[in-house]
């Protein structure tokens, strides 16, 4: 099964995975770089630090990397919204509190269902990839906050292996775990065409929604955005999937006997 993320995330599927007894193999496939525009991030940062901003919205761990690299100091009035459980264990983990999370639903799609309506005034930075969608700042604007975007981080594409590219394309890997379109983009880049037995499994709605969108065929999705249901659904699906085959190998033979 391909793991496409390395670090704490990567070993900690890897040693889940292995728990069921499959065999993960980890290849990174995308990394993160400083912003095109470090002067506009450094300027952000600066004006929030000095209060200028009623909210912070973080999306992604890497995120909080960056905040962690800038030395980042969240004045105590700046309230911090996160997007996701993991968004938020590593913002607590490095320091910073977390005002809201979205408890439903652990997408941006989520927090601006649960935005709370007390709170649809202010000013707003969001911090997220240069190629993040613009559904928070549409959606925030649309509730009625003053919102600025800035780019944090570059999102880049790494070559994997020529094993791991052998490995998929005779079907020795037989899942590969999508955690993001930007994943999902470079498995059809360095992979495709996959082959017809090769489980795609999808972290979520939209991850699942632009790996469709990269031309890869979805088999799976999990139910919740994060490692453990990711996890928790390939599983299921392998499950399933041998139950069912094993049914039609041997089928109950109906008792005929008067």
């Amino acid at each position: 099964m391909l793991v496409p993320r390395g670090g704490k995330w990567g070993d900690s599927v890897a040693a889940t995975l292995r728990s069921y007894g499959a065999i993960p193999v980890i290849a990174p496939m995308i990394n993160f770089a400083s912003t095109a525009d470090g002067p506009a991030l450094s300027d952000a940062i600066k004006r929030l630090e000095n209060g200028k901003f009623d909210w912070l919205v973080i999306t992604s761990a890497t995120t909080v990397d960056v905040l962690v690299s800038q030395q980042v100091s969240v004045p105590v009035d700046t309230r911090i919204a996160a997007v996701g459980e993991t968004t938020s264990a590593a913002l607590m983990l490095a320091g910073y509190r977390v005002d809201f999370v979205p408890e439903s639903d652990n997408s941006a799609r989520g927090l601006l269902k649960e935005w709370p309506q007390s709170d649809i005034l202010g000013t707003v930075l969001i911090l997220q990839s240069e190629i993040a969608e613009p559904v928070l700042v549409a959606g925030l604007a649309e509730l009625g906050l003053d919102v600025e975007f800035v780019a944090a981080y570059r999102t880049v594409g790494v070559p994997v292996a020529e094993q791991v590219t052998t490995d998929v394309a005779s079907g020795r890997i037989g899942a590969v775990l999508v955690t993001s379109g930007s994943v999902a983009r470079q498995v059809q880049s360095q992979l495709a065409p996959l082959p017809e037995t090769t489980i795609v499994a999808c972290i979520g709605p939209r991850t699942a929604f632009d790996a469709r969108a990269a031309g890869l065929t979805v088999h799976l999705i999990a139910e919740e955005r994060s490692a453990a249901s990711l996890v928790e659904a390939l599983v299921d699906h392998v499950v399933a999937t041998q139950a069912s085959a094993a049914g039609q190998e041997n089928p109950i033979q109906e008792n005929t006997d008067d």
